[in-house]
């Protein structure tokens, strides 16, 4: 297990990378921004969630207890619109997107989350802050709904670095209600016709940024960890979520650690919905698998933009095909229980020790798994040339390469299976790749193909080299 004292992770509160330390002890609470589900989630999603799936993997690496929530706002004009569109009740439809989205997590191998919060769950907390901000004076009361003063709020603009006079959300249609341009809702007044629910205010809907700081207070406390999220919600979400929680605790800072991912984008725009130029993550995870699309969003620095193109993706499934040549080659080899050791055997020990340690700086070096990545291919490198050369190796650095590419897969969400395809067992595909092997000696060459294709259809994928015939293991893509 690494240790923990060294982690160090950029704060976009204070604008600079600090030694992450839990407020509790070893405790730590960690929140992320979840989907609107009123559509399939795209792999501009994706890159969040792949992203904080690692850091959560690597917090309980090194020790910390780790309570992760994502939340799911399944109360949304979008999704009020979309449902209308369908005819069908709102919450319906978000279920169906919810599961759709659990689906494609489960897909992507995100298992990190203990928790997934629907705002729809937390009217009675949303109820208990919008009461308190207003008997605070932190909020109004108008027609068109509750509003929180921005200008009762002395720090409002801090986590943007930018004047709260300039943030103003324009709007099409402005409320002339608000006493301020950049005052956002707490609750918003709907007709009695449309979905919602009854409140001191009148009926209708919670704002967005509400929905969140009930969930985390609920389950946190005034205080937490890690709130993470997309880089474009820093402003107003995430502003207006210090806003609100701050006034309604009394309690700074309301989080200690603010982790932005950079924008996903295409051809230089944001993948979004409303444009209509996204790839969602079944589709991805369909063409190319989970492993290869994870390989592609954690080749690039968190906090760096990406610009998606399918020869990018492709780009990373010959790369990923590399491990899988590894992975499958170090179980055909034949292992020794011997003392003494070849040359060629010690430099793979060495590039496995300083790959583990390459791979363990650069995650504690701001969460880096561009450059994690990169030590984790370089010990894929050294095997796949090891076995180029060698077909045994000693029982200690066999044991000692298998545990150094299984934690960092462990960490990095890498699954891989091999020596097993679709129920098949090295023995069964040794046995099978000798009687291939015999076949071609006595030029039975569609037999000896059969064989060959068969065994590609079950993931399994035969490479004759002058060494002799060796196979891979793939994992079946979708």
């Amino acid at each position: 297990m690494a240790t923990f004292a060294g982690l160090k992770i950029y704060n976009t509160r204070t604008r600079s990378l600090e030694v992450f330390k839990p407020l509790n002890g070893n405790r730590v609470f960690m929140f992320v921004c979840g989907p609107t589900v009123y559509d399939y989630s795209h792999i501009g999603h994706a890159r969040v969630f792949v992203f904080f799936d690692v850091v959560a993997r690597w917090l309980r690496r090194l020790g910390y207890s780790l309570f992760y929530i994502v939340n799911i706002t399944d109360v949304d004009d979008k999704i009020v619109g979309r449902a209308a569109e369908e005819g069908v009740h709102p919450l319906d439809l978000a279920r169906k997107y919810e599961r759709y989205f659990l689906e494609d997590m489960a897909s992507l191998n995100v298992v990190s989350p203990n928790l997934y919060a629907r705002a729809s769950d937390y009217l009675r907390e949303i109820f208990e802050q919008v009461g308190k901000l207003l008997e605070r004076g932190h909020a109004y009361v108008t027609p068109t709904g509750v509003y929180f003063d921005i200008t009762t709020f002395n720090d409002y603009g801090k986590l943007s670095g930018r004047d709260p006079r300039e943030l103003v959300v324009h709007r099409i249609e402005p409320d002339p209600t608000k006493r301020n341009p950049g005052d956002f809702a707490l609750w918003r007044v709907r007709p009695k016709h449309e979905f919602g629910w009854d409140s001191p205010w009148g009926y209708g809907r919670p704002g967005w940024h509400i929905e969140d700081t009930a969930i985390t207070i609920r389950h946190f406390g005034p205080q937490y960890d890690i709130h993470g999220g997309a880089v474009e919600l820093i402003f107003p979400h995430h502003e207006a979520e210090i806003a609100q929680a701050e006034s309604f605790t009394g309690v700074k800072p309301f989080v200690n650690f603010w982790v932005h991912v950079g924008l996903l984008t295409v051809g230089g725009e944001k993948m979004s919905k409303s444009l209509g130029n996204y790839v969602t993550i079944r589709e991805a995870v369909s063409r190319y698998g989970a492993n290869t699309l994870r390989l592609y969003l954690l080749q690039t620095h968190y906090r760096s933009p990406i610009d998606f193109t399918w020869d990018a993706l492709e780009n990373a499934h010959k790369t990923f095909s590399k491990v899988e040549v590894a992975h499958s080659r170090l179980e055909q080899l034949e292992v020794r229980e011997v003392s003494a050791v070849s040359d060629v055997e010690v430099e793979l020990r060495k590039k496995a020790v300083r790959a583990r340690e390459g791979f363990e700086e650069a995650m504690n070096n701001d969460l880096n798994t561009a450059e994690a990545i990169a030590s984790y291919l370089d010990l894929i490198s050294a095997i796949n040339d090891y076995t180029n050369k060698r077909s045994d190796i000693s029982a200690d650095t066999h044991r000692l390469v298998i545990e150094a590419l299984n934690y960092m897969n462990s960490v990095l969400g890498f699954v891989l299976r091999p020596g097993v395809a679709e129920g098949l067992t090295n023995d069964l595909i040794r046995l099978l790749v000798d009687v291939r092997s015999e076949l071609r000696k006595r030029k039975m060459w569609e037999l000896s193909d059969k064989i060959r294709d068969e065994l590609r259809r079950l993931g399994v994928e035969l490479q004759d080299t002058p060494s002799g015939t060796k196979w891979v293991v793939r994992v079946v893509r979708g």
